[in-house]
């Protein structure tokens, strides 16, 4: 009884820090700050693909870290529609064949590499995505397959592969007649055998095959085929099965993976692929009941576990396709097959048109590509930000880059921010390394990086001169063999670092960690084997069947490393074996301080050393590739000798992969988990969600940069908080109305486009401000002034409903203000067409501001900073030349431009005058008056304004006037700090010169003739005609 009274009050507790990870009590302080996406559109890995049989415009892919993804336009774009439902590892997806509107989504890849991650059922939308809800299978974690019943929706099956990291009852066929509500497991081999596929009839939804796989996933082996691997045939709808396995012409011996296809046009011929040592594509003609193997190329079967799809061509009884590293099409039934070019390799899933089987879409390990041609083209993989990254690191350069490596893809280097209003194309590019290792800046000069990859492979790569050359600790390549056969063992993303304190050291990690002081000309091994050396975990991985060995599996390894920034010399490993140890003495010496609390052989993914206190330390440790999804992180206060476990607040299946230190605030940490961010306020004692609008996504690795939080993720890319300040100081029992100090503005450094695009988001061109304001209404007024040190006014923002320009909206709670630091525009007016012109004012010069915000119920201030643009070497007097040039353009088309519409003015009032009086000999004069101030102020008008450009493209035929050409000089030369060329200079006071000749007919004309017309009105008792003064800009 007691026992059981226990067990209940753990449950409880449990289940309290469970719902503890979704509220946190500070996020009304700083809800409007945001996750901004970086991108890069460049797609990662896609496990299933889904077209609409009636809509040849919509599909459907799953990324394997990234959600559900719909274009309506064949690929043009695509849009998320799993965000705010679920997310993160997608195992296959499926649409009604009689009514589209019904999806069905298995989450969990069966891609089962080293670093995958799982699902939690089955979800369901019957609107086309639009909305979801969840229809069990959690325990399935991975999700090969959804069939659907071709007439009722509601019949809908399952093929799961189960939890590969330990045995599981939730593997095999599962089958629901009331669309998921309910389920039956209908096939179940054993706790270790799940389904790697499920193939219908076309013809008749009685009639279906199922491939079952043995499959076990642990750190250090993979195992693939054993008992009960076969095929299974129902002639039931799945009521029962019939084991295939034995018949004539199968292979005997060990199976593997097992994938299946059924051919439309001969639905007795049917197709399998088999993972066994005499395995291939084997095609049975008589519905199964015998087999003929018909081809054993390599290029089909390499990597079974990996590839090994087949889809029978529906429209050609003979066209066969096999998905491997190539995408390979059959035209004889599968004797010979020829390769179909597509964008990349490592293909995953196929959907083809029944009625059309030129219209396909196919899914690999760069994204999902649509053909309507049979393959002759696709469509792009450029507008799918889906990338799966392992580590993200930053440089010193201004605005920094982020450097992090793409599962089979190059490492990147990302700009932080642009020149543009996105992040696009032109801001990033391969750097160091390959697809899986840490990049990692030089600090001095960050244009020299410095790359790993699986294989110990190592890269130092010069950006200036474009320059790339191999620094490997030890050179000998280990594809294909297990780890005991290596002198040194690299992980797949073996750690990379500079220290913390000597730029010229640079550390790498095997078993051993390593050191070089010349860029990796030489190494010297400064640690004995900082693992646990168990032999027996060091075999070949993969098999019985194929083996498997490019270091995803290398066991007894350090996985991760690091140098106290507070003292140099105090270093700190974590192995992927579960030991940490800290040396004191710069490695001389090593002792072994691993956290007695921590599971036996669970990887420590993450180590952070506090930015001030020595011998504070935090990790994060992962044990999910032992069946254990809990979360462990551990600080220790004495350099290791003990150690605090500190996850409460954490969701019991959120496994944790990488925890940081806040180094303005030590006190605040953030840690990233299997689906999402958590931040604490006091050391890790408690946590709360930092989701905001961050997709549910595996989140690999994070680094804080100045004020800055940048994290990676296994299928979303890359995103980035910019300013952590609101959040640093959520729990300081804020009141009152708060200012969040911004951070420093570059003066013309880009701008940001907020209509959707697959391009990476840029920051907006104005100050950020943060702000709370607990207890605000909608009655309340705001002025914001941005002052400068001279106690100019830079511009006014306002709240006020009636403000033409610089209107800010303010809530109760947390709000974003942006303050623009560029002067007000040129006035304008309506239907204007200028040529390459600008109308804005100057950006304010380099230096410190003060922001006042005004309200009816406070009044609050801060300082904020406007930074040089550092791609210009000027001083402080050159970008305040540019100011001034600037500032007097502005100035000069703003007053042509208010002078055109004070005489358009005029001129509608003298029209309203005259239109209303007799046609009368009497008042000849006053219309010859009339007549002769509208034939001057026309001219003016045409001299300083093109009249006749009514569309963009008319300035070609109608030449551009004084005002345009002034325009053209902001145009030229605003967007930079350099000073005005002589020449612009000039060119500038020989127009300014024109345009006040103009500006003083318009004056001179006011002052006489039109003076001459009101004093005649008057006498005839009539109100005078009074030209209508439009305020100058200022700023």
């Amino acid at each position: 009884m007691q026992k059981a009274s226990l067990l209940l009050l753990a449950f409880i507790c449990n289940l309290y820090i469970v719902l503890q990870a979704q509220e946190n009590p500070y996020q009304k302080i700083f809800e409007a700050v945001q996750w901004r996406e970086l991108g890069p559109p460049r797609a990662g890995r896609v496990s299933g693909v889904c077209g609409v049989n009636s809509d040849a415009q919509t599909y459907y892919m799953a990324a394997t870290g990234g959600g559900v993804w719909k274009t309506a336009d064949k690929g043009e774009s695509w849009k998320n529609i799993s965000d705010g439902y679920f997310g993160g590892s997608i195992g296959a997806v499926e649409v009604s064949t009689s009514d589209p509107d019904i999806l069905y989504v298995g989450t969990g890849e069966e891609t089962l590499r080293g670093n995958m991650s799982s699902g939690n059922g089955i979800w369901r939308s019957t609107d086309a995505g639009r909305t979801w809800a969840h229809m069990g299978l959690a325990g399935t974690k991975q999700i090969s397959r959804v069939r659907i019943h071709r007439k009722d929706p509601n019949n809908v099956l399952v093929a799961a592969i189960g939890n590969v990291f330990r045995p599981s009852p939730q593997r095999g066929i599962f089958k629901s007649i009331d669309g998921g509500k309910n389920w039956r497991k209908v096939l179940y081999i054993s706790d270790t055998v799940g389904a790697s596929d499920l193939a219908i009839d076309p013809t008749n939804s009685q009639i279906m095959y199922a491939g079952m796989w043995h499959v076990l996933r642990n750190p250090y082996q993979f195992v693939s085929g054993g008992s009960g691997s076969g095929i299974y045939k129902s002639m039931d709808g799945g009521e029962s099965w019939q084991n295939l396995t034995q018949n004539e012409g199968l292979p005997e011996g060990i199976w593997g993976k097992v994938t299946l296809s059924i051919c439309p046009q001969r639905p007795e011929r049917i197709y399998a692929m088999i993972e066994n040592l005499n395995g291939g594509l084997y095609r049975s003609d008589d519905s199964g009941k015998t087999w003929e193997k018909v081809n054993s190329e390599n290029k089909l079967r390499q990597r079974s576990w990996y590839f090994t799809r087949v889809y029978a061509d529906p429209k050609n009884p003979d066209g066969v396709y096999v998905l491997n590293v190539s995408l390979h099409y059959s035209k004889d039934g599968g004797k010979t097959f020829s390769e179909v070019n597509t964008s990349h390799g490592d293909h995953h899933d196929l959907w083809l048109d029944p009625s059309n089987s030129q219209r396909m879409i196919v899914g690999h390990d760069g994204g999902a590509q649509i053909s309507e041609n049979g393959g002759k083209s696709w469509s792009s993989i450029y507008n799918q930000p889906t990338a799966q990254f392992y580590r993200v690191k930053v440089d010193n350069h201004v605005p920094f880059r982020i450097y992090a490596a793409q599962q089979d893809n190059s490492a990147i280097r990302i700009n932080s921010r642009s020149v543009g209003n996105k992040i696009g194309f032109a801001d990033w590019e391969s750097t160091a390394g390959g697809e899986s290792g840490y990049i990692v800046p030089d600090p001095i000069d960050p244009e020299i990086v410095i790359g790993g990859s699986y294989g110990g492979y190592l890269t130092l790569y010069d950006h200036n001169r474009d320059i790339s050359r191999a620094i490997n600790v030890w050179p000998d390549n280990p594809i294909g063999h297990g780890a005991e056969d290596l002198k040194y063992r690299f992980q797949w993303n073996f750690p990379i670092f500079y220290s913390a304190h000597d730029s010229s050291k640079l550390y790498v990690a095997s078993n051993h960690l390593h050191v070089s002081k010349d860029r990796g000309q030489s190494w010297s091994t400064i640690s004995p084997d900082l693992t646990k050396n168990d032999k027996s975990r060091q075999k070949a991985s993969g098999g019985p069947v194929t083996k498997d060995n490019t270091s995803v599996e290398y066991y007894c390894t350090i996985f991760c490393a690091a140098e106290s920034p507070a003292v140099e010399g105090l270093l700190w490993t974590g192995s992927d074996d579960g030991l940490v140890y800290v040396s004191k003495d710069a490695g001389k010496n090593w002792t072994n301080v691993s956290p007695p609390q921590l599971p036996e052989w669970t990887l420590i993914n993450s180590i952070e050393p506090d930015p001030k206190d020595p011998s504070v330390c935090y990790l994060a440790a992962t044990s999910y590739k032992n069946g254990d999804d809990r979360p462990y992180l551990f600080r220790t206060n004495d350099f290791g000798k003990t150690w605090l476990l500190i996850t409460k607040g954490i969701a019991l299946d959120h496994f944790t992969r990488c925890i940081r230190v806040d180094a303005l605030d030590p006190f605040v940490i953030y840690a990233g988990t299997e689906k999402g961010i958590y931040i604490s306020y006091n050391k890790g004692e408690l946590w709360y969600p930092l989701q905001q609008n961050l997709p549910i996504t595996p989140i690999t690795d994070l680094v804080i940069k100045n004020n800055s939080l940048i994290a990676s993720t296994q299928g979303r890319g890359l995103w980035i908080i910019d300013n952590l300040e609101p959040i640093r100081k959520a729990n300081k029992s804020i009141q009152k109305p708060q200012l969040f100090t911004p951070n420093p503005s570059l003066r013309d450094y880009g701008s940001s486009q907020e209509k959707p695009t697959p391009h990476g988001k840029n920051l907006p061109s104005e100050i950020m401000l943060y702000s709370y304001f607990p207890n605000w209404s909608k009655k309340d007024t705001a002025l914001i002034f941005l002052i400068s040190d001279s106690n100019d006014t830079v511009s006014i923002s306002s709240n006020f409903p009636t403000a033409s320009q610089n209107k800010v909206e303010i809530k109760a709670g947390s709000n974003l203000i942006l303050i623009p630091y560029t002067g007000s525009p040129a006035t304008s007016f309506d239907n204007m067409v200028l040529w390459w012109s600008s109308l804005k004012g100057p950006s304010a010069y380099p230096g410190q501001y003060k922001i006042i915000l005004k309200s009816n119920a406070f009044t609050d201030s801060l300082y904020c900073r406007i930074d040089k643009d550092p791609r210009f070497p000027v001083t402080d007097e050159d970008v305040k030349k540019n100011y001034d040039f600037i500032k007097s353009l502005r100035n000069k088309i703003d007053e042509a431009h208010k002078c055109i519409l004070e005489m358009r003015d005029i001129k509608n009032q003298m029209n309203n005058f005259f239109s209303g009086l007799p046609d009368s000999d009497s008042l000849k004069e006053l219309k010859l008056i009339k007549s002769e101030i509208d034939s001057i102020f026309t001219q003016v008008e045409q001299n300083l304004y093109q009249t006749k450009n009514k569309s963009n493209q008319d300035p070609i035929n109608y030449p551009i006037k004084l005002t345009n050409k002034l325009g053209h000089l902001i145009a030229l030369y605003g967007e930079s700090s350099f000073p005005p060329p002589q020449q612009a200079i000039e060119f500038r006071d020989e127009t300014f010169v024109k345009v006040d000749q103009e500006i003083n007919r318009y004056k001179i004309t006011a002052s006489t003739q039109l003076q001459t017309l009101n004093e005649k009105i008057r006498i005839l008792q009539l109100d005078a005609i009074r030209p209508k003064k439009i305020e100058n800009k200022k700023g």
